[in-house]
């Protein structure tokens, strides 16, 4: 049985709490996302990225036996990362809980206070595209 994003949320959290520098957590968050592979090219295209990033993020979703799945990609390391991290929290989660749930995992374990404004703008981007993407696949 899948588990809730918010049952995922505690489980990536406990993942990566015991890191106490937020500066170690972030780079062990780089180094879990240098060897995903790259979105293919055909998807890595304007219908597909995500507004509002200043950064280059794409975001894929499609309905899986009634469960979301996401893929994406991001031409930043750090940047595709934190989106990583935030798609791990939902990944498989049902249409409904996606676009209800608030992905706070980012501020959970600290990181936001060591992103630029205009980087925690756009991970906010992507939990709306997120939201839009579950409304549109339930």
């Amino acid at each position: 049985m899948s588990s809730t994003i918010a049952e995922q949320q505690r489980r990536l959290h406990g993942e990566l709490a015991f890191i106490e520098d937020p500066q170690e957590r972030l780079a062990i968050i780089v180094e879990r996302v240098r060897h995903l592979p790259a979105l293919p090219a055909d998807d890595r295209t304007d219908a597909h990225r995500v507004s509002g990033c200043v950064s280059a993020v794409w975001l894929r979703a499609e309905l899986r036996d009634g469960r979301l799945h996401l893929r994406h990609d991001a031409d930043s390391t750090l940047v595709k990362g934190l989106v990583a991290l935030i798609v791990d929290a939902v990944q498989d989660a049902t249409p409904d809980d996606a676009a209800t749930t608030d992905i706070t995992l980012i501020e959970d374990l600290g990181l936001h206070h060591n992103l630029s404004p205009t980087r925690r703008n756009g991970l906010a981007a992507v939990r709306a595209r997120i939201r839009q993407l579950a409304i549109a696949a339930a």
